[in-house]
């Protein structure tokens, strides 16, 4: 009897991992070699987090080995431009925060818009005002009052020129009429890490690249850069900057891959069905999300195209206004916000 329960498992077994693979080919696409995702960051910040979480759910899905390559430079161009200049058969990806690839054009860096991209996104990630635990500064009022008396003398970490630190940074430089001194790194990590070390007083990078050293109390949390409290595990509720800036309009910085327009139909028409059936219900991302301080909200399509579009026009138009942009956002049709 033993020896037929047993035969029976291992019949079942059988059967169940014959079921898994079968449903790893049914997709259209069946690629038969490695996939290449780029991260054009720094290892450790925000897209190579979330990337590596991604990478093994896509695995699983298609059935071949998911490889993510970082090609950190020039704020993140150099990697989607290599991805943009790749073969289009669907073995590159690019990834990052859609808004990057939608304006390197203004910052006369990469001549691309998201109309060139088929785009898949996963999380989107919220900005925190971080700073020094050996720094004097409790608030962010407080901190405010220092960029006041010390025009242009407080030092501020970014991963970099059009970055999510950057941006935050030059938004709250032009609302509230501040200079600061700005201190760029090759990513998100380097730049907490510098802070950290005292290279920086501020950071103003993504809470999920501030998460570990606010937790370790080598960072103090002043300002979530959103309109609502940010609610962090193991820092508690930190207040969103609109208490103090209540005229900020803060859009979405969406995180995710594309590739090129041109690649095979059948490699879109995966994607989509691997977004809808695996990534959506992705248990790891949805626990990513929750432990960094992201939102969990993966999209495609039209509906990732759509919801990318305000947070471009708001980075072009904040770096334009801010001397950072070479072209107008006008010119590239990128409307106002």
């Amino acid at each position: 009897m033993r020896r037929i329960l047993k035969s029976i498992l291992i019949s079942l077994i059988v059967l169940g991992l014959a079921a898994g693979a079968s449903v790893a080919q049914d997709y259209p696409w069946q690629p038969d070699r490695p996939i290449t995702i780029i991260v054009p960051w720094a290892a450790g910040g925000s897209t190579d987090q979330v990337i590596r979480v991604l990478a093994p759910e896509l695995e699983g899905a298609l059935g071949v080995s998911v490889v993510v390559v970082n090609q950190p430079g020039a704020s993140g161009s150099i990697g989607t431009a290599n991805a943009l200049n790749a073969p289009k058969d669907g073995y590159t990806w690019a990834a990052g925060a859609i808004r990057d690839v939608g304006t390197y054009v203004v910052l006369g860096m990469l001549d691309t818009s998201i109309d060139d991209w088929h785009v898949y996104l996963a999380v989107s990630n919220v900005s925190i005002v971080g700073v020094n635990a050996n720094t004097p500064y409790q608030t962010f009022d407080e901190l405010l009052a220092a960029f006041e008396a010390d025009p242009g003398g407080i030092t501020v970490a970014t991963a970099g020129l059009s970055s999510a630190g950057h941006v935050v940074m030059e938004d709250i430089a032009q609302a509230v009429g501040l200079a600061y001194s700005h201190v760029p790194y090759d990513g998100g990590n380097p730049a907490v890490i510098a802070t950290v070390a005292g290279e920086a007083a501020v950071v103003t990078q993504l809470a999920s690249e501030q998460a570990e050293m606010l937790r370790a109390n080598r960072l103090r949390a002043l300002a979530a850069y959103a309109d609502i409290p940010l609610v962090l595990d193991g820092v508690g509720e930190i207040p969103p900057i609109t208490d103090w800036i209540p005229e900020l309009t803060i859009p979405s910085n969406f995180f995710g891959i594309w590739a090129p327009q041109g690649i095979p139909e059948e490699v879109v028409e995966t994607m989509n069905m691997v977004w809808e059936d695996v990534v959506k219900n992705s248990e790891a991302l949805r626990a990513y999300a929750a432990d960094r301080g992201a939102l969990f909200n993966p999209m495609y399509g039209d509906a990732a195209y759509e919801e990318a579009l305000p947070s471009i026009s708001h980075q072009a138009w904040t770096l334009y206004d801010g001397d950072k942009a070479v072209i107008s956002p006008a010119e590239v049709g990128i409307p106002r916000p």
